[in-house]
């Protein structure tokens, strides 16, 4: 895997020459200088051309919350129909504060980084437990719940209750760049902070909500991260870019770390044998116990999987009972492994294995 990529090299290659330039247009302040067509333009094309996704339906901050937590580092299609059985699971925050980890974490297998699952389970329980239920307004006290960010607070707070907090996600982060021809590191400080500063400038202090919601939908739909549809960009007039598909400019990305994770297949009288983690990566939910040392032969299964920049190699083989048990291991009937919250590749593997192996 090369150390960067051909469009970080591309856009460094092209700095130098239009650094003046991207400079002078962003201070010069293109789009403030017409903001009331500009958000005109952008609001009347999200009305008529918006995606009618299941969360903008609504504008109960508990809902907006399940949305925005289940759409970091997963795409509206895939969160759509979990969005939708979770609420009717969870319909309200009395519900999730009153079931207990391992039900939300069961709710929430098949979306992965399991973390934003108990992070939105604490959430419910700090709203019922200090603001009695009530959905806080105040854009801190959002901040101030467990996995809720800069991001996701301004999402909520404008989304829910149509404040001008802009919520800078990726989308917003890409239309901005290139509206202002920005090639200054978008993941570096200065530049996410110019990105913020921005986003929040352009705010109107009516219809926030709708306006941030365009925002966003342009950079889904028409300001897309390869080839972007300039031509029926509803605000390319105020566009400053002339290589937009070269922005927004990032740092080179880590090298991807390849990963060996050794599994036993433990399977006694119609009963297998899982394994709860403790650690943070997949804390509370159940596996194929770990194997230090592998028996010998070949694994029963190999799969590979991608996990932030790893690239994980999960290969299972026979194992035997143990003679004591772990604290955290615990023999599940066959009928019953569905109810445990399990990470996807193990539950992939875990199928397969039953398919042709089971007891």
């Amino acid at each position: 895997m090369p150390i960067q990529s051909q469009e970080t090299a591309a856009a460094e290659a092209k700095t130098p020459e239009l650094t003046n330039f991207a400079v002078a247009t962003a201070s010069a302040g293109v789009i403030d200088g017409d903001l009331p067509r500009f958000r005109a333009a952008l609001t009347q094309w999200f009305r008529e051309q918006g995606r009618d996704l299941p969360w903008r339906r609504t504008r109960d901050p508990y809902a907006i919350l399940v949305s925005e937590i289940m759409l970091q580092q997963t795409q509206a299609a895939t969160v759509a129909p979990y969005f939708e059985r979770w609420l009717a699971r969870f319909p309200d925050i009395a519900t999730l504060a009153a079931a207990d980890e391992q039900e939300a974490l069961h709710a929430w297998q098949g979306l992965g980084y399991y973390s934003r699952a108990r992070n939105l389970h604490k959430a419910a329980q700090k709203i019922a437990g200090e603001h009695g239920g009530i959905f806080p307004r105040d854009q801190e006290q959002i901040r101030a719940l467990p996995g809720v960010g800069r991001y996701t607070a301004g999402a909520v707070a404008t989304f829910a209750f149509d404040e001008p907090a802009p919520p800078v996600d990726g989308n917003i982060v890409r239309v901005i760049a290139r509206l202002l021809n920005l090639w200054e590191p978008v993941d570096s400080a200065p530049g996410m902070e110019r990105i913020w500063t921005t986003a929040a400038r352009w705010q109107p202090q009516a219809g926030a909500g709708q306006f941030n919601e365009a925002l966003m939908e342009l950079g889904a739909l028409i300001c897309t991260p390869r080839s972007p549809a300039c031509l029926i960009c509803p605000v390319s007039r105020f566009c400053c870019a002339h290589q937009p598909e070269l922005l927004p400019v990032k740092k080179p990305r880590p090298k991807t770390v390849r990963m060996i994770e050794t599994c036993g297949w433990i399977a006694r009288n119609g009963e297998v044998l899982l394994e709860q983690q403790t650690g943070t990566r997949w804390r509370g939910l159940w596996k194929l116990p770990l194997l230090v040392e592998p028996h010998g032969g070949r694994p029963l299964v190999t799969v590979v999987y991608p996990f932030t920049n790893h690239r994980v190699e999960l290969s299972v083989f026979h194992g035997s009972s143990p003679l004591i048990m772990a604290e955290n291991q615990r023999w599940f009937a066959i009928a019953d492994v569905e109810t445990a919250p399990m990470p996807a590749p193990h539950r992939r593997v875990l199928k397969r294995l039953l398919k042709k192996w089971a007891p």
